[in-house]
């Protein structure tokens, strides 16, 4: 095993887009009619459906240049990860940030491992409640600084948000963007069943933070062990308090700064309707302004701008190799046609396994469909009414589409959040897949248990 090298992540993501582009001429190209809610605006899969259309196999030409289309349709989050990068750059260059943590570190002494549950605690509501993700990116250099600082490594910094949120979307008790869509396609009463999902939620947040605990305790005994150890030790991973700059006017208003652009930040997201394109010309406000406060001249404000978006590259560049993945397959007309095999897959099983068989398609579908809702808009109407055919209720097989969306999304290549998050670390795909495969093997298992205990209550209403 030792002598078995896992390719580049570049190299990684190109394979499978050739591979994708092998199954266009292989896979019948078919496709879903689909419809749009008045209301809503949301497009939705008709039931019964789908039909063969003529093949369109992608050219090798097409292959090529599925990679910038890639890039331009994943664009929006490509110039986040850029942006946040500058921003923080720019508040790095303060001082701030260093001379706001070692005031932490040095309260946390002796407890540095409990800011782990609670901070995990807290992005995992923002995952379970409104369905977080992208807008979260920004927290990432402040914990993996903190994490740092504290003695630990990236990898645990990462986890701290990544992992947190992603406990709590997979176990979403009131997320809008997938129960909520999942449960109106399948015509159930809006969040209907939630102490079942808030048991789920509880078990799968409580196993994710034992799990990073016992990495981080091990880690802060014997830092060598850290997959990111080099790299951390670039980022200095134990900060000598005593050299650091003193927490001046300044330092707070820089941090006062960012805090109150997080604050806008959140309002506006709940508010305002805010996505990327808004928290994207947030966050240059915040890093102008921070470094107008911070005292830093107008080059040095552009110079470290440059240097933190340069930082944030490598990453920026996987997520559109990632989403030329999926370019491949709509052009090819072959996305449809891999949904309905795997939905009909389930057919004919026992009502546990059949349950527990959603849940594997629905993780399988998240690999080419890694947009929750979107997810949900093309599964759920060929989900529910199979619920009803093979013995299981709806409610059930919304949580099977749950777990499927959510766990798959900390791991897979083709999740751009994900992706950017593991950019922002520095981490490599690999590395962090390795770290990652024990839990998500839990994950999975307790998914599959769940599952199969909301059949045998006939979890509901229906």
């Amino acid at each position: 095993m030792k002598n078995i090298k896992i390719p580049h992540t570049y190299a990684l993501l190109f394979m499978i887009i050739v591979l994708a582009t092998v199954m266009t001429y292989v896979v019948p190209a078919g496709q879903f009619a689909r419809e749009k809610d008045p209301d809503t605006g949301r497009v939705f899969v008709v039931s019964g459906s789908f039909e063969t259309v003529d093949n369109t196999p992608v050219t090798p030409w097409g292959l090529f240049k599925s990679i910038p289309k890639g890039m331009e349709k994943a664009g929006y989050i490509i110039f986040f990860v850029l942006m946040i990068g500058g921003a923080f750059g720019i508040i790095q260059k303060t001082g701030a940030i260093d001379a706001g943590i070692s005031g932490v570190v040095k309260k946390m002494e002796g407890k540095e491992r409990m800011v782990i549950p609670v901070t995990m605690s807290i992005f995992s509501l923002a995952g379970a409640m409104l369905g977080s993700a992208e807008e979260l990116l920004p927290f990432y250099p402040i914990v993996i600084t903190l994490a740092l600082a504290l003695g630990f490594d990236t990898i645990t910094g990462t986890a701290m948000v990544l992992l947190g949120a992603g406990a709590g979307f997979a176990g979403a008790f009131l997320n809008p963007f997938t129960i909520g869509i999942a449960q109106g396609i399948s015509g159930l009463p809006l969040f209907s069943g939630i102490g079942f999902r808030l048991i789920s939620y509880a078990i799968l947040l409580s196993i994710t933070v034992i799990y990073v605990m016992r990495y981080a305790a091990k880690i802060q005994v014997n830092p060598e062990l850290s997959p990111t150890y080099e790299s951390d030790k670039k980022k200095h991973m134990h900060f000598n308090i005593e050299t650091l700059p003193e927490f001046t006017l300044s330092h707070k208003l820089v941090l006062l700064t960012l805090v109150a652009g997080l604050a806008v930040l959140g309002y506006g997201v709940v508010k305002w309707g805010f996505y990327i394109t808004e928290l994207t010309a947030m966050f240059l406000i915040i890093g102008i302004v921070a470094g107008i406060v911070g005292r830093l001249d107008i080059n040095t404000i552009a110079e470290s701008f440059v240097d933190g978006a340069k930082e944030l590259v490598y990453g920026a560049l996987i997520i559109g190799l990632a989403t030329a993945i999926m370019v491949v397959m709509e052009e090819g007309s072959i996305m449809d046609t891999i949904i309905f095999s795997m939905a009909n897959l389930v057919k004919g099983l026992p009502p546990a396994l059949s349950g527990v068989g959603m849940f594997v398609v629905q993780s399988i579908i998240n690999l080419f469909v890694p947009s929750g809702s979107g997810q949900a808009a093309v599964s759920m109407p060929i989900m529910a009414p199979m619920a009803d055919v093979v013995g299981i209720t709806r409610q059930s097989a919304v949580l099977a589409f749950q777990f499927g969306d959510g766990f798959t999304n900390v791991i897979s290549p083709t999740s751009g959040y994900f992706m950017a998050a593991i950019a922002i670390g520095g981490i490599k795909w690999e590395k962090w897949a390795k770290w990652m495969l024990p839990l998500f093997v839990i994950w999975s298992a307790v998914g599959a248990i769940l599952v199969a205990v909301s059949v045998g209550i006939h979890y509901g209403p229906f």
